[in-house]
């Protein structure tokens, strides 16, 4: 018998060749392999893109650059996703990846400290993908929502934190503890609209008003 995780990705669009091969290789020679998007939550962001239409994407924590490309796959080509890593060690695995996809060319990746360097591009961008540091996702919310136009829409990944943000065993953990303090942050910004989704381990939509 199958599971429902299994039924629901015999369900959706296919992940593309290329993807799933990143996220072999993501899992086979790198730390925390899960980290990275998946088939489900990559067919998610290639929709959510094709439904906002955005023109200009900002994604905090490339990672091994699989959700940069989900997203890419929905922009028109003319469109730019702007993906920042911190960790400069990740380039060297990530770059040819993004580089040679059939839609790299639609993919600026960035090393370095999107909070400082982002606003630096001068750039109104029209959504954000925030899947970075989860100590300090107050702090990126604020700037991604400093740079994204009015009726722009922020995704914010891992806000269930694999049930942990409910959980009495995890509440000194810190990373655990910059979710809850995110969470809580965004409930009551009126500046915005937002809803979580319990995909994989929770996805924050989030809508400038």
């Amino acid at each position: 018998m199958i599971t429902l995780d299994e039924y629901i990705l015999q369900h959706i669009e296919p992940e593309p060749d290329y993807l799933y091969r990143l996220w072999r290789a993501t899992n086979i020679h790198l730390l925390h392999g899960r980290m990275a998007s998946g088939h489900l939550q990559g067919r998610l962001l290639k929709m959510l893109v094709k439904m906002i239409r955005p023109k200009n994407i900002l994604e905090v924590g490339t990672f091994s650059g699989y959700s940069a490309l989900c997203m890419a796959e929905g922009l028109e080509d003319d469109g730019k996703v702007y993906t920042f890593e911190i960790n400069d060690e990740q380039e060297e695995f990530t770059r040819p990846w993004i580089e040679g996809s059939p839609v790299g060319h639609r993919v600026e990746f960035v090393i370095g400290d999107a909070v400082t360097e982002a606003p630096k591009l001068g750039i109104m961008f029209d959504m954000a993908f925030i899947d970075g540091d989860k100590r300090t996702y107050r702090e990126t919310y604020e700037m991604a929502l400093s740079v994204l136009k009015q009726g722009g829409f922020i995704l914010a990944d891992n806000t269930l934190w694999d049930g942990h943000v409910i959980s009495p065993d995890y509440q000194r953990d810190q990373q655990t503890q910059g979710i809850k303090a995110f969470n809580d942050y965004v409930k009551q910004d009126s500046r915005i609209e937002q809803v979580i989704l319990p995909l994989r381990d929770g996805l924050t939509l989030i809508r400038k008003l």
